[in-house]
């Protein structure tokens, strides 16, 4: 298994403070001969008539001094695990975490932005300090959580 990212307690954290049960700490995958694992796993239920949103979230911090290269291989890795995922579990949504100040500094930028939604990728930008959710990106309602039918 690979390390985890330096911020996943915080968004376990975040997660369970904005109503979330964390389900799978790791969430594992199986791909063929691969053994792969999100980071988390998590469940919430909503309004009796939306019933229950499943999603596995995918945690990176960008430390590195190219986040370029780090974005390269988030990217490549949330493809791989969303393929993964859809034949394992369609009811379940992936997200990217990221500091929501590595958001506002990177992933604003017009490339990345183009990048984000030619390849659908979904985001959580998360608050660092105070262990909080701040943006879902597309945001939660307008994200399909229960595919299956």
């Amino acid at each position: 298994m690979s390390a985890r990212d330096l911020f996943h307690q915080v968004v376990k954290t975040a997660l369970q403070k904005d109503g979330w049960i964390v389900t799978h700490d790791p969430f594992p995958l199986q791909a063929g001969s691969f053994d792969l694992a999100i980071d988390l796993g998590a469940e919430k239920v909503i309004a009796v008539e939306r019933g229950e949103q499943k999603i596995a979230v995918e945690i990176k911090s960008f430390l590195g001094p190219s986040k370029i290269s780090e974005f390269y291989g988030a990217l490549g890795q949330f493809i791989t695990y969303r393929t993964a995922l859809q034949s394992q579990d369609k009811t379940r949504t992936l997200y990217l975490a990221v500091p929501d100040n590595l958001y506002e500094r990177f992933f604003l930028i017009p490339f990345i932005q183009a990048l984000i939604a030619e390849n659908q990728l979904y985001l959580i930008t998360y608050n660092i300090e105070d262990e909080r959710l701040e943006k879902w990106i597309p945001s939660l309602n307008t994200v399909n959580i229960s595919k299956a039918s």
